[in-house]
C-alpha cells in the first residue's frame, strides 16, 4: 500500500489531494484548496497539506510520497516534482477513464492536451500568454462589473443577446468591455460574449491537436465555470468536423493534484521495486 499526496501550486490557487494506492486501485483520502490572493504560495502549500493530513487523520510519517506540480518545485517538503501537463493528463483520466484529451484552463493560459488510455501525453497546444482567454482576465472583468466569481457562470447562462469580445490581447479586450458597459450591454450578455470568445480559441486548440472525437475533460480552475463549459459545448457543436464531447467534473480543479499524487505513488512503487526508497520526511 502507498499513501501519496499531490500538491498543485497554480497561479490562482494551491490544491492538494491525498490518495491511497493498493493493488492497482486508488482511492481518495482527502482534498483541499486555497486561493492565493497575494499570499505566499509556499505557505499555502504547507496549509493545504496539513489540512488533507488532518482530514484523513494521518501524520506526515504516514505519507510515502509528496509530489508537487505547477509552480510547486520550491515546496520544501516535497519528495518529487512532475510537469503540470503530465499531471493534468493523468488527473483527467482518473476523473473519466474514457477521456482522450484534457483541456486545462487556468489563471494565465488555456492548454489542450491529447492523451492515451494511460494518461500519457501525446501532443499539446497552448494559448499565447497575452490572450484574453484566461481565468485572470475573466476575474478582472468580473471585478470591474462588480460580480462575484461564483456568479459568473450562472449569469452567463442567462444571456439573451451576447456581445462577442474579439480582441486577442487582454488589455484591448478589457477596453472592449468598458465600451460595452457604456453602451448599456447587460452583464450576462457581456459575460456570455467573453465565454464564447474564449470557447472559440479553446476549440481551435482542440482541433490543432486532433482532439475532434471522444471525451474531452476540462481541468483547472475554469472547468467549474458552467458558463464557459456551456459556451464551449455550443462552439464545438457548431463545427461540422468536431465530434468531441466536452465534459467537466466537480473535482476538475484538483486534476493536477490528483495526477501528481498518482504519479508519485507510481514512482514510489518503482523505487520500492529497485530497493532505493526515499521516505517522505
Amino acid at each position: 500500500m502507498t499513501i501519496a499526496a499531490g500538491i498543485d501550486v497554480g497561479t490562482g490557487a494551491v490544491k492538494a489531494a491525498l490518495f491511497r494506492v493498493e493493488n492497482g486501485e486508488s482511492s481518495w483520502l482527502a482534498r483541499s484548496t486555497l486561493r492565493i490572493r497575494q499570499r505566499d504560495p509556499m505557505e499555502l502549500a504547507r496549509a493545504v497539506y496539513d489540512q488533507v493530513l488532518a482530514d484523513a487523520r494521518l501524520t506526515e510519517k504516514d505519507v510515502d510520497y509528496v509530489a508537487t506540480t505547477g509552480e510547486g518545485e520550491g515546496v520544501p517538503f516535497h519528495t518529487g516534482h512532475f510537469y503540470s501537463m503530465t499531471t493534468h493528463a493523468r488527473g483527467a483520466i482518473y476523473l473519466d477513464p474514457e477521456a482522450r484529451a484534457a483541456l486545462d484552463v487556468g489563471a494565465l493560459h488555456g492548454r489542450a492536451i491529447s492523451i492515451d488510455e494511460r494518461g500519457k501525453v501525446l501532443s499539446y497546444k497552448m494559448t499565447s500568454q497575452c490572450a484574453s482567454g484566461s481565468g485572470q482576465f475573466l476575474e478582472n472583468i468580473a471585478r470591474y462589473l462588480g460580480i462575484a466569481q461564483d456568479e459568473i457562470g450562472s449569469l452567463s447562462r442567462q444571456a439573451d443577446d451576447p456581445e462577442i469580445v474579439s480582441s486577442i490581447c487582454a488589455v484591448l479586450a478589457e477596453t472592449d468591455v468598458i465600451n460595452m458597459v457604456s453602451r448599456g450591454i447587460s452583464a450576462p450578455n457581456i459575460l456570455k460574449g467573453i465565454h464564447l470568445s474564449m470557447a472559440g480559441r479553446l476549440s481551435k486548440l482542440l482541433k490543432a491537436i486532433g482532439a475532434t472525437r471522444g471525451a474531452v475533460m476540462m481541468t483547472g480552475g475554469l472547468a467549474l465555470d458552467q458558463g464557459l463549459v456551456k459556451a464551449l459545448q455550443e462552439d464545438v457543436a457548431k463545427m461540422k468536423d468536431m465530434k468531441a464531447t466536452i465534459l467537466s467534473h466537480p473535482d476538475s480543479i484538483y486534476a493536477g493534484a490528483i495526477g501528481a499524487a498518482l504519479w508519485g505513488a507510481f514512482r514510489h512503487e518503482k523505487l520500492a521495486a529497485l530497493g532505493s526508497l526515499h521516505k517522505a520526511a
